[in-house]
């Protein structure tokens, strides 16, 4: 009895909490609160205590434009959503996939980057794990982030194969190269960022990608105001030229 009430009290907590206007309530605290993993580039990463990526100089220029202090709050796949839904964070910013389930559990902003589906390999392989076919086999391990859309990826279109899923996205990379698996699930992204900064990786199907998504950031369903006003904000960024500047920073 005393755990269904502690529930009720928390649901309650929720309900209020969603019940204001966010933009009001970030306006009046002075900080807008950023739920991010922190293990995905070259998006959202860290740098010993200090969160970076594209997304995180988003969020910074979103919170200048609010004139307001941003904080970055540390999250997981598989929490995203339920972690939203809790209150902990105001926006989640990322590297996340835009897709239906997202946008009926919470609500997805404007796309700001197409992409798609591809896999990271050791230097020299990527000719050898070029398709899904070359892949779906029991002798080939290939390593997922849990409560991701690659792990969401691997279970539907690699069943075959041996999936070996990690609770840090940032321990797949190493796990390749070491040999401990021989393919990642990811997105061309976060691929060809590998491809620059560890000469023992490469992308396969970073051009012929295989399946084609779009990347948003995510408030909670109730907060169609927040929603309206981040796109606002990285429409006004786009049009001065803020936004392609960081791209080629970031993404190129």
């Amino acid at each position: 009895m005393k755990k269904i009430f502690i529930s009720f009290l928390l649901l309650l907590s929720c309900l209020s909490a969603y019940g204001k206007d966010k933009v009001e309530e970030i306006m009046k605290k002075g900080v807008i609160r950023i739920g991010t993993t922190g293990d995905y580039k070259p998006f959202t990463y860290l740098n010993g205590d200090k969160y970076e990526g594209y997304d995180i100089e988003v969020a910074k220029l979103i919170a200048k434009e609010l004139g307001v202090k941003v904080e970055f709050i540390p999250t997981t796949w598989k929490t995203l959503i339920s972690d939203l839904n809790e209150d902990k964070y105001d926006v989640a910013m990322g590297g996340i996939t835009r897709t239906v389930k997202r946008q009926v559990e919470a609500q997805m902003s404007n796309p700001y980057l197409i992409f798609g589906k591809c896999y990271l390999v050791r230097k020299g392989e990527k000719e050898k794990y070029n398709s899904i076919e070359a892949v779906n086999k029991p002798s080939v391990k290939v390593g997922v982030n849990i409560g991701g859309t690659n792990e969401i990826f691997a279970d539907e279109h690699l069943s075959k194969a041996t999936i070996i899923r990690y609770k840090n996205n940032l321990d797949v990379p190493v796990a390749v190269e070491k040999g401990e698996v021989d393919v990642m699930v990811t997105e061309n992204p976060e691929a060809i960022t590998y491809e620059k900064i560890n000469s023992k990786l490469e992308g396969a199907l970073t051009e012929a990608t295989l399946t084609k998504s779009q990347m948003g950031y995510m408030v909670h369903k109730d907060q169609q105001h927040l929603l309206n006003t981040i796109n606002f904000i990285l429409a006004e960024l786009e049009v001065r030229g803020t936004i392609p500047e960081l791209k080629n920073q970031y993404l190129k």
